[in-house]
């Protein structure tokens, strides 16, 4: 027998075992020595095996040495992120050496190797007798075959039923379920696909639209947390303008037909379609486009700050807003541009989208008239630190540095921000600065005091980038603070305030331990680090020592303290 070549294991054992945990390491280890490991295939990319377990399950591993990841069926892979499925299957890899990587050992070697030799009658049966068996090979091959031996009519037919098959939801489709459905619908689109660059493609139009319409309507009924339902949307738009194009269909019923999707469609899978089928429409097909844009901008009426709290966007201002600004651009008429813009007006966001836009095409006088006349339209609303910053830096490039200073001042006093404070300090200096901090602190006293949980987290904020620990830590002890806080305060006034950091480090340290999961125990290990430079080597001894005690249980924790 010819001796094995490999001079080292293939995954290193250490990392293994770290990234696994003790506890996982040893029952791979069991799957190991009882021989529930079966090698699929291994090469240099990767090692795919079946292990026997409660069920049987597929795993993969990739990479080597130190750095290794995987990939398992199991639900443990699935909420851990490493089995010991992954650990067993690695332990039979590093077994069989590297000769084992160019040999094409594992079954799936021993398959192909017979599928090659087989004839192609043979290897035909094959699949017909799994698809008998597999539902989900049977649909793909189905799908796969509808244009054999089909006139168009009968294409069409087996497509609409394939389209509505994949897209049936019966209820809800849940989280796990949501990727074959996902994979159903995909097989489906392959096969409309396969239509749009031949002489079927007005076809293909036709079935991807129906695709689009059954996925938005099954959307409400799937859990997509993974978005594959925007993808499908996605694919299925890029088939349909790729068809489009190939297919010239009638300009102007196509102009109708994308206008309506476009501002009616719930998910923008046609937005922007006027620019994107501008070749395929032509003149023609453009021009009824614009028309009807115009007909239906017409009819809705101006916006103003009376109209903010309608929720109702069934008129369509925005889509509209967004065609006809592409026949402006095209037209390069700035000010219709603007004009289209001013028609809504409803919030500070539309002002400060309209100023914006006007200090972009050079229009600087027109951008701080908008932005002004937006400040004091809403002057007794909610302020938008945005539409306020954005007037201050163009009120200062005009020279108006007292109207600047004003209007952040009013904002600030009604919503402070950390933000804007650094805005009142660059515009008025460390006078503004102190009467900046005065007013927080008188918020957080007296009957008028600040109710909300960490009211004091901005005084804080603004002591602590200012340099003034003493009243940050005093601010704390007095009115408390959000963790996220009070370790930016600790990290920052280590060399000033010690002791006040180590307690704030402890305490995060503990929080990190009763947490669990290996990130976290890297934390705590680093902030134990910490703290050792910042107290007496007794102290800290000691400290580390009734920490390991208390959290004895935690392997990994203990391992990376030493």
């Amino acid at each position: 027998m010819k001796a094995k070549t490999q001079t080292q294991p293939r995954f290193d054992l250490d990392t293994l075992r770290e990234i696994a945990g003790d506890k996982v390491f040893a029952r791979g280890e069991q799957y190991h020595r009882s021989g529930q490991v079966e090698i699929l295939s291994i090469d240099p990319q990767r090692v795919l095996a079946q292990v026997a377990g409660t069920e049987d399950y597929r795993t993969a591993l990739t990479g080597r040495g130190k750095r290794l990841t995987g990939e398992c069926s199991c639900p443990a892979a699935e909420d851990w992120g490493f089995c010991k499925h992954m650990v067993a299957v690695a332990l039979v890899a590093n077994d069989m050496g590297s000769d084992a990587e160019t040999a094409g050992v594992g079954a799936l070697g021993r398959i192909r190797e017979h599928l090659k030799q087989s004839g192609t009658d043979a290897l035909v049966e094959m699949i017909i007798q799994l698809a008998e068996r597999d539902p989900a090979l049977l649909r793909k091959l189905d799908v796969a075959a509808m244009t054999v031996k089909a006139d168009d009519t009968t294409i069409e037919q087996r497509l609409r039923a394939a389209i509505d098959r994949a897209t049936r939801t019966s209820g809800c489709v849940d989280y796990h379920a949501a990727a074959g459905w996902a994979d159903g619908v995909e097989t489906t689109l392959d096969a409309i696909a396969d239509l749009a660059s031949g002489e079927r493609a007005s076809l293909a139009m036709q079935m991807a639209e129906r695709t689009i319409d059954r996925i938005e309507r099954a959307i409400g009924q799937i859990d997509d947390s993974d978005g594959y339902c925007n993808a499908l949307l996605n694919r299925a738009a890029e088939i349909h303008l790729a068809a489009a194009q190939v297919a010239r269909p009638e300009p102007i019923a196509l102009a109708r037909n994308l206008f309506a999707r476009e501002t009616q469609g719930e998910y923008d899978t046609f937005a922007a379609a006027a620019e994107l089928y501008a070749d395929v429409l032509g003149g023609p097909g453009l021009a009824e486009y614009r028309r009807l844009a115009d007909a239906a901008w017409a009819k809705l009426p101006a916006r103003t700050d009376k109209d903010q709290a309608r929720s109702d966007r069934a008129d369509n201002y925005d889509s509209l807003c967004q065609i006809l600004d592409f026949f402006a651009e095209r037209d390069g008429d700035v000010q219709a541009r603007i004009d289209l813009r001013a028609k809504d007006l409803s919030s500070p966001w539309n002002y400060l989208q309209l100023a914006q836009f006007c200090a972009a095409q050079d229009r600087e006088d027109a951008a701080l008239r908008w932005a002004e006349e937006g400040l004091f339209v809403f002057a007794d609303a909610k302020p938008d630190e945005r539409l306020v910053s954005f007037a201050a830096d163009l009120l200062q490039k005009a020279g108006r540095h007292t109207e600047a200073t004003a209007h952040v001042w009013r904002v600030f006093e009604q919503a402070p921000s950390l933000e804007l404070y650094g805005r009142l300090r660059r515009l008025g200096g460390d006078l503004a600065a102190r009467r900046a901090v005065e007013l927080l602190q008188a918020r957080l006293v007296g009957p008028t005091a600040q109710r909300w949980r960490n009211p004091a987290d901005l005084l804080i904020s603004i002591l602590t980038q200012e340099g003034r620990f003493d009243a940050a830590w005093a601010a704390i002890r007095a009115h408390g603070a959000s963790d996220g806080i009070k370790e930016a305060l600790a990290q920052a006034s280590e060399a000033t305030h010690p002791q006040a950091a180590v307690k704030v480090y402890v305490e995060k340290v503990e929080q990190l331990a009763l947490g669990g999961g290996n990130p976290a125990y890297e934390k705590a290990a680093k902030l134990i680090a910490r703290m050792a430079t910042l107290r007496s080597a007794p102290e800290h001894a000691t400290h580390v020592a009734e920490f390991k005690q208390r959290h004895s249980r935690k392997r990994n924790l203990i391992k990376l303290l030493g």
